[in-house]
């Protein structure tokens, strides 16, 4: 008895390997089929047109052969080929029921004058035959197993559109954990205090607690909500599904509910589970309000989520954290508790989050020993992280592009100028322009420093970066929550300064400084309007945000009337007009200051804060504290 032979793993993996690479879709199949076709007609044609020689009359050809010119002749059915004895070939043509002996009877020649070979062409003729006749139809019944193949396809994609997209996060890839976030740590408290629960649920039943239901991310783009959800996943040993708001909408009425109840089932049948549902503004904004109100697709979407996260149906062990970037845009009933017990509100990093971020995104990259961490977090108030870590692969870059082995400190400053203001543009511009622009940044920068509540110039430049022909780095000196009505004007003051300064210098006034005036007139009126800091009083004219029936949230302007409208144009206009003339009277005093920053500005382009103290005779004085603190 033959004992079975068994084949080794490495060789079933070759054979799986070789079946896999021999299975051909119905496509492949029609496609090569059909190339070779082409390809085999294509070569019949070539040999039948190269075998193209000189044809002679049959007449012709017999008497050659009589006089003992033809040394062969190959008779192919009808198609005589003649070989002379001189190395020539012609063709002949006979009728079909002739044989070549008949016509050398009737001719009364001696056949064995030539040598004859007799071809037996039936094969081909048979071969030729089917694949003109055979191959179209087998062609056109591969098109048609194609084409019901990819209507059963379409039909089975159809049934499948209710099923959730979500992602299921696996853990075999590389985690991402809440060490790899900073900056955030009130967020990250909350979405820790989450993950415990999910882990020890009984030491919170104890005491009655019951697992939040939901936990929304709210926040300006770039703060980390996403990276907080993916750190989530790394850190809970729980199922955790990813899902974007727009994956539930489909051209299909009613994909989006089913979706919907898809995704919850599978999370219950995986509780305790982490759904997470990214740009939740997408289906859950506000439902419509009255008449107007309608079956869309989007808030069959929204209210199957209302049901599912706080319905009839017990919702345990499975948490919903969302992001969103316009919480101000969500329905209140999606808000609730119940739903979303708790509402996380992400902000800008500040100088300390603002490091800690800096410590994480600068692992594996090589810095000077000379770079300044903390004056890097000072200078970078207002970044978000994402653009904290998009500052330092820019400084790589550049780092990289001149054949650096580490990355500087002026590096990280060319870096953080790039992501605020954009990459540096040599536009040509005459003398005239760059004097006037010189001025022009030299009027912000000098009546900055002058004045005794703003803080310290960091940059000025006359490169062109942007729209803007040139720019006045002023960052935060620290991290402010409230303003006063003294820094404000200062403020309107600094933007008005390269106003000044062209005035002063030049007696005219340029298209440069529209932004500055933009800038300027916005705060005054905000001033006026919203914060009462004008002699109209404590007053706010701006819009009135109130909630109408159904949950709704509108923004309407209150009636004024014109002779307050008057009243308030004339307060904005003060506030501008006192900026501007202190602008003026400053550079005034200082008038050799501002030549020589301009100077200095128009031969080096770009001057850091300290070398333009050091034209101004000195380190700035330190920022004076508010008045109301004084």
């Amino acid at each position: 008895m033959e004992t079975e032979k068994k084949i080794p793993a490495t060789k079933n993996k070759k054979l799986k390997k070789f079946e896999l690479r021999l299975n051909f879709s119905t496509r492949t199949l029609f496609l090569a089929v059909f190339v070779g076709f082409l390809l085999l007609s294509f070569a019949l044609s070539l040999s039948q047109s190269s075998s193209m020689i000189k044809e002679k009359p049959l007449s012709e050809v017999l008497t050659d052969v009589e006089a003992g010119k033809v040394a062969k002749i190959e008779v192919e059915e009808m198609r005589l080929v003649v070989s002379y004895t001189d190395g020539t070939e012609a063709m002949a043509r006979k009728e079909a029921q002739e044989s070549i002996y008949q016509l050398f009877d009737a001719a009364k020649i001696d056949a064995s004058k030539v040598e004859l070979e007799i071809k037996d062409t039936s094969l081909g003729q048979l071969g030729i035959s089917l694949l003109t006749n055979v191959l179209p139809l087998i062609l056109m019944v591969v098109f048609f197993l194609f084409l019901i193949r990819q209507a059963r396809g379409a039909q089975d994609s159809i049934f499948s559109f209710g099923q959730s997209r979500a992602k299921l996060f696996n853990k075999d890839h590389p985690q991402i954990t809440f060490a790899n976030v900073a900056g955030v740590n009130e967020a990250k408290a909350e979405l820790e205090e989450i993950v415990d629960f999910l882990k020890h649920p009984g030491k919170y039943r104890a005491l009655g607690a019951r697992t939040p239901k939901g936990v929304i991310l709210v926040g300006p783009a770039g703060t980390g909500k996403t990276l907080l959800a993916r750190a989530v996943a790394g850190e809970a040993n729980v199922p955790f599904f990813s899902i974007a708001g727009s994956e539930f909408m489909e051209m299909l009425v009613g994909v989006g509910a089913a979706r919907v109840r898809d995704l919850f089932l599978t999370a219950k049948k995986s509780s305790p589970a982490i759904i997470f549902i990214d740009e939740i503004d997408a289906i859950g904004r506000m439902r419509s309000v009255g008449v107007m109100g309608g079956h869309d697709e989007r808030e069959q979407t929204l209210n199957q989520i209302l049901v599912e996260m706080d319905g009839f149906q017990p919702n345990e062990q499975v948490v919903v954290i969302a992001a969103t970037n316009r919480g101000d845009l969500l329905d209140p009933a999606l808000l609730r508790p119940g739903r979303f017990d708790r509402r996380v509100v992400l902000d800008m990093p500040d100088i300390e989050g603002r490091k800690a971020i800096l410590t994480i995104h600068m692992k594996g990259k090589p810095f000077d020993k000379n770079v300044d961490w903390n004056r890097t977090a000072r200078r970078t108030v207002g970044f978000s992280g994402a653009d904290l870590e998009n500052m330092l692969n820019e400084a790589a870059i550049a780092a990289a592009r001149h054949d650096q082995k580490a990355i500087s400190m002026d590096d990280l400053e060319e870096a953080a100028t790039k992501v605020k203001l954009g990459p540096e543009k040599k536009r040509l511009q005459s003398e005239l322009d760059r004097k006037m622009t010189a001025y022009h940044e030299a009027g912000h920068a000098i009546v900055t420093y002058q004045l005794p509540h703003l803080d310290p110039v960091h940059r000025i430049s006359i490169v062109s970066r942007g729209m803007a022909l040139g720019f006045t780095l002023i960052p935060p000196a620290k991290d402010r929550v409230h303003e006063t009505r003294t820094r404000l004007i200062n403020q309107i003051a600094s933007m008005l300064g390269g106003r000044a300064a062209e005035d002063l210098i030049f007696n005219e006034l340029t298209t440069g400084a529209s932004n500055d005036i933009d800038k300027a007139t916005s705060i005054a009126r905000q001033m006026v309007i919203e914060f009462g800091m004008s002699a109209i009083g404590p007053v706010n004219f701006g819009p009135q945000m109130d909630i109408i029936p159904g949950g709704k949230m509108v923004y309407e302007q209150p009636a004024i009337s014109p002779e307050m409208l008057s009243k308030i144009d004339s307060e904005v206009q003060k506030i501008l007009d006192t900026g501007y003339k202190t602008a003026l009277a400053t550079l005034k005093k200082v008038r050799a200051k501002l030549d020589a920053v301009a100077e200095a500005l128009i031969k080096k382009e770009t001057l850091e804060g300290d070398e333009f103290e050091r034209i101004m005779g000195g380190p700035r004085p330190a920022v004076l504290p508010h008045p109301a603190n004084s």
